[in-house]
Formats: structure tokens, sequence, C-alpha cells
């Protein structure tokens, strides 16, 4: 079975390079440029896990993950938290709505993301 990884950014240039990345590793892999678009995203497609930027328009990532949690679908996905943001200025309330992991977008290559993204898949 195929894994499916939904990247929710509005940046696109990072949208695209990681799509790119994910899809040469196997993945079938659909992005979404805000929350809103990623809340419809994810109850389309059911993916394995989601890549999630906080800071997008329309609709944050928190507000996306928060209301994705409310429903049946939504309980169980994988999420990790892509931001630019420190782990610090991340709201207590995004831990406690269950993420796999947070990555500072300026720390990891997309090498390094499909590394934890394989690893969080197992746990």
């Amino acid at each position: 079975m195929v894994t499916k990884v939904a990247i929710v950014e509005d940046d696109q240039a990072i949208a695209q390079m990681y799509r790119f990345k994910f899809e040469t590793e196997g993945y079938t892999v659909e992005t979404a440029e805000n929350g809103k678009l990623g809340l419809e995203l994810a109850q389309s497609m059911k993916p394995d896990i989601i890549l999630l930027d906080l800071m997008m328009p329309e609709m944050n990532g928190d507000e996306m993950l928060a209301k994705m949690r409310e429903t049946a679908w939504g309980k169980k996905i994988k999420v990790v938290i892509l931001t630019n943001k420190g782990e610090q200025e991340i709201p207590e309330r995004v831990k406690d709505l269950g993420v796999s992991a947070v990555i500072l977008k300026a720390d990891m290559t997309p090498r390094q993301v499909a590394e934890l993204v394989q690893s969080k898949l197992k746990d």
C-alpha cells in the first residue's frame, strides 16, 4: 500500500520541494496552501501523515489541527509541524492536539524531513 502524505504549506516553493522529495521516495503526495484547504484535503485524502505549517492565510495550522482532531477520521492521522518558529513559540494547545514532531524548516534538509517522517510512520 502506498503511503499518503499531505503537505499543508502556504509557501509554494517549500511545498513543491517537499512534494518532489516525497514523490521520489514513492509516496502519494497532495498539497494545500492554507488550513481551510488542508482540512478539506485531509478529509478527502485521509493521508497517513500531514506536514503542517502553522502560519498560513485563511486558517492557520493550529486551527486546522484542532478542527481535524474533532472528527472521527482526523483523530489518528499523524501530524508533523513544519515551522519557522522556535519550539518555545509553538502554542501549548498544538502539542496537546497530538503532534508526532515539530520541525524547524531552516534546520532540516528535505532528506532529513523524509527520514523523520518514515520513522514517525513506524511509531
